[in-house]
């Protein structure tokens, strides 16, 4: 099954310096702002890709296969998972989901970063299966009051499913720890700005950049 899933398109752009892509990760309860604050990212920067997860929830319309999501069947997830090939997975309101290996370690050589709006779980999986390449944000709500109205203006969730994601939005926030950076998404634009501060600080550490020891072998050369 794993074989049948192509990589993303990658773009190489020329960079001064080769660099290794890394996987940023967005975390949030639902409702506080994080697949607003990817789709933005995704819109600004030309860097980075968002991770398309394998799912076993029925396709949504206007939904693509190998655009949104992989979609199978639960056999063939099983199958999928009995093969180690998913970097992380997790069951989220009764439906699977997973990030296939292959294509996103094929963008980490190329130097493409990639997006991934996954819970603490799918989080702490990523983090250890490639934790040097792995970057964590949390995105917090002003407040559990602001969370609920935020969820409730959607008008398409009934009652009962807004308190499921409420009670869940506690048991996500208390792993809030788990992560690298944690910010307060009480305005959006900010939020934004300091997500993309985040991403282009990650973007320079020394360990990223392959390119760097040749570049300095030849700089002393000379």
């Amino acid at each position: 099954m794993a074989d049948n899933i192509s990589s993303q398109n990658i773009d190489n752009d020329h960079r001064e310096l080769n660099r290794r892509g890394l996987l940023f990760v967005l975390s949030s309860p639902s409702g506080a702002g994080k697949s607003t604050l990817a789709h933005m990212l995704l819109k600004a920067d030309r860097e980075i890709a968002m991770s398309v997860s394998v799912t076993t929830r029925p396709k949504r319309p206007g939904e693509e296969h190998g655009r949104d999501y992989y979609f199978v069947n639960g056999d063939q997830f099983e199958e999928m998972v009995a093969d180690h090939s998913f970097l992380e997975y997790a069951t989220v309101f009764g439906n699977r989901y997973g990030t296939p290996t292959v294509p996103v370690q094929q963008s980490l050589e190329a130097g493409q970063d990639v997006l991934f709006d996954i819970d603490w779980q799918g989080t702490q999986q990523l983090y250890q299966r490639a934790g040097q390449d792995v970057v964590r944000v949390f995105i917090l709500p002003p407040s559990l009051e602001e969370l609920r109205k935020r969820l409730e203006s959607r008008n398409t969730d009934a009652p009962d499913i807004i308190e499921s994601r409420m009670q869940r939005a506690v048991s996500e926030i208390s792993h809030w720890d788990g992560y690298d950076y944690v910010l307060i998404n009480d305005d959006l634009d900010a939020c934004f700005a300091k997500v993309k501060q985040i991403l282009a600080t990650e973007r320079m550490r020394r360990s990223r950049q392959t390119g760097l020891i040749g570049f300095v072998r030849d700089l002393m050369a000379e």
